[in-house]
C-alpha cells in the first residue's frame, strides 16, 4: 500500500509535458501517454508496478485467470488478446484458456464467447499452439450434499416457472460443464466469480464464492481477487461484490470447527426452552433444551415438543436431519412423497436438501429430538407454511 501511495505522489507531481512520449519501461499504449499521461502512470506504477507483482496475495497465474475471465464476461474483446498471451506466460495452459471461454459462454452468453474464440485463435496461431480436447474424458465426481442442495433450489425457484431452463441447468450446466476436467474445480469457480463481478451479478456471487472456497480458494485470495478486479471492472462493481463476500466470510467464521476434544466432556442441560416461532411453526410448539456438540461445531440439535395438530413449516437441511421420536406419533413428509408416521424409539432420517415438514398428529402431542449439521453456519432453510389442506390430509397417525 505504501508503495502505491508513493507512486501516485510522484506521478501527480509530474507535469503532462513530461510524459508526451512513452517513458522507459512504459506498459500502456503510446496514445495513453500522449492523451492521458496520468492514466499512463497509474498503469505503469500502480496496476503493473504494484498490483500485478503482488504474488503473495494472489499468484500471477490466478491474476491472469481473473483478468481474462473479467474481460471475456464483460465483453472487453479489444483487450482480451494481450491478456490471453500474458496468461500463457504466467502458467495458464492452452487447454485451460479454451475451457475458460467455453465455461463463460454459459454465464456471459454465446456472443461474447464466440468473439473471444477468434482472439484466442490468433494467440494460439501466433505461438504455434494446437489444442486437442478429449471430449470423452471421465467427468469429475460431484459433491453429493452440495449438488443435492443446488438441485433442490432449482426445483423450488425455477422449475415451476421455467422448466426448460431448470432442465438445462441440471443436465447441461451442472451435470456436464461443471464436471469437465479442463479446469480444476477451484479454477472453474474462480472463473465464475470473476465473470459475475465483471457483469455486476452480485446476487449470484455468494453461492459461487462459497463453492470456490470449498474447492480451495482462500479468504485472502478471494479478497485480493476483488481488489484486482476493481482495475478491470471498475470500483462500483468491485464494491458491489464486497457485501456478498463479507457474508460468505462471516458465515464461515461462525462455522469454524471447535477445538478437538482430548478428554471426556459433559454438556450439562440448562433446561432453557422457548416457544416455536410463529413464522416457522403452526400450533403450540416448545423448543429446547438445545445443544451444540463440543469438538464438532457443525452438529447441533434439541428437544422439540408439539401439541396435538402442531407442525413445522416446509424446510430443508443442507446435510439432512435425524429425528428420534421420544413420545407420541410423529408425522413426516418429503414433498411429493407419502406421509410417514413414527412412534417412540423410532428414528427418521431425512436426506440432504429434501423439502419436508414434520409434526404431531391431530389426535395427540408428540416430542422428538432433532439432530442436524450446519454448512457455512446454516443448518436449516425455512420456507412457507403448510396450508390447512396439506396438513389435514395427513392429520391422523398412520399404522406402523
Amino acid at each position: 500500500m505504501k508503495k502505491i501511495a508513493t507512486a501516485m505522489t510522484v506521478a501527480t507531481a509530474m507535469t503532462a509535458a513530461d510524459a508526451q512520449t512513452r517513458p522507459e519501461g512504459g506498459i500502456a499504449p503510446d496514445a495513453v501517454y500522449q492523451v492521458a499521461p496520468q492514466l499512463g502512470r497509474y498503469t505503469d506504477d500502480v496496476l503493473f508496478g504494484a498490483v500485478w507483482p503482488d504474488a503473495d496475495s494472489l499468484s500471477a497465474r490466478d491474476r491472469s485467470l481473473t483478468t481474462v475471465s473479467a474481460l471475456v464476461a464483460g465483453g472487453r474483446i479489444a483487450q482480451v488478446r494481450g491478456h490471453m498471451g500474458r496468461a500463457l506466460d504466467n502458467g495458464v495452459t492452452p487447454e485451460e484458456l479454451s475451457e475458460l471461454v467455453t465455461h463463460l459462454a454459459f454465464y456471459a452468453g454465446w456472443p461474447v464467447a464466440i468473439s473471444s474464440v477468434y482472439e484466442l485463435k490468433e494467440v494460439f496461431d501466433a505461438r504455434g499452439i494446437r489444442v486437442e480436447i478429449d471430449t470423452r474424458a471421465t467427468p469429475l465426481t460431484p459433491d453429493a450434499p452440495q449438488e443435492a442442495a443446488r438441485a433442490a433450489s432449482v426445483d423450488r425457484n425455477a422449475r415451476p416457472f421455467a422448466p426448460g431452463l431448470a432442465d438445462d441447468t441440471d443436465d447441461v450446466l451442472f451435470a456436464d460443464l461443471w464436471l469437465r476436467g479442463g479446469l480444476a474445480p477451484r479454477d472453474r469457480s474462480l472463473v465464475t466469480v470473476a465473470g459475475l463481478v465483471a457483469m455486476g451479478q452480485a446476487e449470484q456471487l455468494g453461492y459461487h464464492l462459497g463453492r470456490a472456497m470449498d474447492a480451495g480458494l482462500t479468504r485472502d485470495e478471494a479478497a485480493e481477487m476483488v481488489r484486482h478486479l476493481a482495475y478491470y471492472t471498475g470500483w462500483p462493481r468491485a464494491f458491489s461484490a464486497v457485501g456478498p463476500m463479507r457474508a460468505v466470510f462471516e458465515a464461515r467464521a461462525d462455522a469454524a470447527p471447535a477445538p478437538e476434544l482430548t478428554e471426556l466432556s459433559v454438556v450439562r442441560a440448562d433446561g432453557e426452552t422457548f416457544a416455536g416461532p410463529e413464522a416457522t411453526f403452526t400450533g403450540t410448539v416448545t423448543v429446547g433444551p438445545l445443544f451444540s456438540a463440543p469438538g464438532a461445531a457443525r452438529l447441533g440439535g434439541g428437544l422439540v415438543r408439539f401439541d396435538a395438530g402442531a407442525h413445522t413449516a416446509w424446510h430443508t437441511h443442507p446435510l439432512g436431519q435425524t429425528l428420534y421420536v421420544t413420545e407420541g406419533c410423529a408425522l413426516v413428509q418429503i414433498e411429493g412423497q407419502e406421509v410417514v408416521s413414527a412412534g417412540p424409539g423410532d428414528f427418521v432420517m431425512i436426506p440432504p436438501a429434501a423439502r419436508h415438514w414434520h409434526g404431531a398428529s391431530a389426535d395427540g402431542p408428540m416430542a422428538h429430538i432433532a439432530l442436524s449439521e450446519a454448512v457455512d453456519g446454516s443448518a436449516v432453510t425455512w420456507m412457507e407454511k403448510l396450508s390447512d389442506a396439506e396438513y389435514t390430509t395427513a392429520a391422523g397417525c398412520l399404522p406402523r
